[in-house]
């Protein structure tokens, strides 16, 4: 089960990353052509197999949230295999991916995308919605719904972009389109749940938490939810026992294991209280394994080798975590630690720099008509410190 966090886009974008890959190319040997032909012909079957080997290795990229890896490897392959579609498509999820908004615009715009036109235009929302073109968000995302109005994942994933970008208005926008056609989901009350905490609606958000327990009990979405809503609250020990709860239940969903690995740290768990600190790194350690690209997971265990004094490993960790979520501010304070530790200074700065630059676009978000309030909910604190999915 997919469920969406504030700044959890990239994990949710694998999901339907690679979901459109081309067949597997196979040569075409010509029979009787004239022995001066044969060469070029190879040479020719030899290029379309190099070009669908990249598209191949691009979408292994992708579904391994690896956007920025696979970017070149689409392009090289581009007007040089044999579903063009597959190629087109996953190339527009890396530009959202990696926020390259118009590019993406540019590319799904002018794509057919034919049975997957729902993919397409679903996928054109996000892009929209990062680029803050709103109504042409919300026009893109109803013909989505048109086409496929009890998709569920198509609300959760545009909801989601307007979380990422702070539009949260937007978000609510686009939660009551899928209410109208889901109006039983409890995916989607989780959702609205987390616009109304960064609207500073606690007892609005309280609600659709509550009913997103009530409408799916003893689900992983029901735990979660009641995680997020100790979040909410700042009660850090009810967030702990809730999740282990869970997990004992067989609840072992990703945003699950690392809200448990995040709680038992800020609860402070270190080396030595080694019960609470292994469980902390076992269970950030099983997030990883289910989800890779998720950057909370990655930011949280970097948090842990630092404190073991794995200092590689922590670096390691919290690139992993930049990469798939450059905006996740919690990455930066302690990859400028590692990077201290590890005696390179120039990457710490670098580090403290992205910080300072992402501190000032919130700082301008809120302030503006469309800023809303970066609250704990979705597991981030003032320092945008995200938990999960």
């Amino acid at each position: 089960m997919e469920v969406a966090r504030p700044g959890t886009r990239a994990a949710l974008l694998l999901a339907v990353a690679g979901v459109l890959l081309a067949p597997g190319y196979c040569q075409q040997i010509g029979v009787g052509r004239p022995a001066q032909a044969q060469p070029r012909m190879a040479e020719r079957d030899d290029d379309s197999g190099h070009a669908e080997a990249d598209l191949q290795t691009g979408i292994a990229h992708t579904r391994r949230g690896e956007f920025e890896r696979a970017i070149p490897l689409f392009l090289a392959a581009r007007g040089r295999v044999a579903q063009p579609f597959a190629l087109e498509f996953n190339l527009a999820l890396c530009y959202v991916g990696t926020r390259q908004f118009p590019a993406a615009i540019r590319i799904l715009s002018q794509l057919n995308g034919g049975q997957r036109a729902g993919d397409v235009k679903n996928l054109l929302a996000q892009a929209l919605v990062g680029a803050h073109r709103q109504e042409a968000a919300l026009e893109a995302l109803g013909e989505a719904a048109a086409i496929a109005p009890k998709n569920e994942k198509l609300y959760v994933l545009v909801s989601q972009a307007c979380l990422d970008e702070g539009l949260y208005e937007l978000g609510l926008r686009v939660i009551e389109v899928g209410m109208r056609n889901l109006p039983d989901s409890a995916r989607l009350r989780f959702e609205r749940g987390l616009l109304y905490s960064q609207l500073d609606e606690a007892d609005l958000a309280n609600r659709e938490f509550q009913l997103a327990q009530q409408l799916a009990p003893g689900s992983d979405i029901a735990y979660i939810s009641a995680a997020e809503q100790a979040f909410v609250s700042g009660q850090v020990q009810d967030v702990i026992r809730t999740a282990r709860e869970g997990i004992r239940a067989g609840c072992t969903h990703y945003l699950l294991l690392t809200m448990l690995g995040e709680a038992l740290l800020r609860a402070g768990a270190t080396p030595a209280t080694p019960p609470e600190f292994h469980e902390a790194q076992e269970a950030l350690e099983k997030a990883i394994a289910e989800r890779p690209g998720y950057s909370s997971a990655r930011v949280g265990l970097g948090r842990v080798y630092l404190a073991l004094g794995r200092v590689p490993d922590a670096v390691a960790q919290l690139e992993s975590g930049r990469q798939s979520d450059p905006r996740n501010r919690a990455v930066y304070q302690p990859l400028a630690t590692a990077y201290r530790r590890a005696g390179q200074a120039d990457k710490a700065r670098e580090a403290l720099a992205a910080l300072a630059e992402l501190n000032r676009q919130e700082a301008a978000r809120i302030g503006s008509a469309e800023g809303g309030h970066a609250g704990y909910s979705g597991g981030r604190s003032s320092e945008k410190e995200t938990s999960s999915h």
